[in-house]
């Protein structure tokens, strides 16, 4: 009975995060006939892409994906919209609710705090916002990037701005140097720790960004890590953290309902971007980074054969995959789009489980 009791605690944090993700995707759920509407109704399609990065011509993606223009952008307004308003609802509304239920478990679920849930929800809604007017550019074909949309440079630039803020803010203001090797403990590294996270900021959003070219792939990957990391985050009891990630593994759900093949709607640099980098900032925040690059080495995989391409075609006037990032190589092999997508799925769902053991089991001390 005593260690019944003593467990209540944990019991009643699970319930906050599983209540936390059920909320997330039915608030997400009830929203997308709504964005829709919307998105439809005001000719909020995709343009397929003709050129790739280096300026060149596309031959297979446009080739196998020209039936899906016009399709519907700015589908990961869902996600971080839908995050933001539970937050906010959870630190405003709910007390007031339970109060008139005359209940305290409604209160218990706010989930917004200064120490472990500001900086991700900052990243998610500026990056979002940043993100759906890139898209929007791409849609009206505004703006002097050819097709319209952020010049590249652009939007790396703004990608630098927000990890250099990010940076500044955990190294100054936080005061973190270390970084945790899983079974070795945390090493200080001093002012390298600002190059690392301006790298692992980078890498998620790009990385995030150039993986979502199928329907529900990144979706569906994005799911799986921040899963992950809603249970890394309850094994070093940042329990508004997991809640987070819960709540964003939430939303992602009644997204990837609308968005697996064939995509009602696409997630777009608005939910690409904004989820790459909170799922960096995350990382940061639970002292993860090497386990980020296991749970989501898939990324390391798309991004890797880009830069591999776009070397071998500069140096080499030669091109080492038919197409990419990589799942556009495998659909030009002839293989159908879904069995590339879940073929992903299966490889990210093995690399997230060895992540989630390593991170658990491999911790050290960790930052409070």
């Amino acid at each position: 009975m005593i260690s019944q009791i003593q467990n209540i605690p944990d019991v009643m944090n699970v319930i906050k995060i599983l209540a936390t993700g059920f909320l997330a995707f039915v608030l997400a759920f009830v929203l997308t006939p709504l964005w829709t509407h919307i998105l439809y109704k005001y000719k909020i399609g995709v343009k397929i892409k003709e050129n790739s990065v280096d300026g060149k011509k596309l031959t297979y993606v446009s080739e196998m994906h020209k039936h899906k223009a016009g399709t519907p952008i700015m589908g990961g307004v869902l996600v971080w919209f839908t995050v933001a308003i539970l937050m906010f609802a959870s630190h405003y509304l709910f007390s007031y609710v339970a109060e008139f239920f005359q209940t305290t478990f409604i209160a218990r679920l706010d989930f917004l705090s200064r120490a472990q849930t500001w900086l991700p929800l900052f990243a998610l809604v500026s990056a979002g916002i940043l993100g759906l007017f890139d898209d929007y550019m791409s849609v009206r074909g505004i703006g002097k990037n050819k097709g319209g949309g952020m010049r590249f440079l652009a939007r790396f630039g703004w990608l630098i701005i927000i990890s250099i803020l990010g940076a500044w803010w955990f190294y100054y203001k936080l005061g973190w140097d270390k970084i945790h090797v899983p079974a070795m403990g945390d090493f200080s590294i001093g002012l390298w720790y600002i190059p690392l996270f301006i790298f692992i900021i980078l890498f998620t959003a790009i990385s995030s960004n150039e993986t979502d070219g199928l329907d529900g792939l990144n979706g569906g990957i994005l799911l799986m890590a921040f899963g992950s990391f809603a249970l890394i985050s309850f094994s070093q009891n940042k329990m508004d953290l997991a809640s987070f990630c819960a709540a964003i593994s939430g939303a992602l759900l009644a997204f990837l309902w609308f968005n697996i093949y064939p995509a009602r709607f696409f997630m777009g640099d608005t939910g690409a971007m904004s989820l790459g980098i909170t799922l960096g900032v995350v990382a940061m925040l639970t002292n993860s980074a090497l386990v980020l690059l296991i749970i989501v080495f898939i990324y390391i995989l798309e991004s890797g054969s880009v830069a591999i391409q776009l070397t071998s075609k500069k140096f080499f006037k030669r091109k080492v995959f038919l197409a990419a990032p990589i799942h556009h190589h495998f659909e030009a092999l002839g293989w159908p789009e879904t069995k590339v997508t879940m073929r992903a799925w299966i490889f990210t769902a093995i690399t997230a489980m060895i992540g989630i053991i390593i991170g658990i089991l491999g911790a050290g001390k960790h930052f409070h």
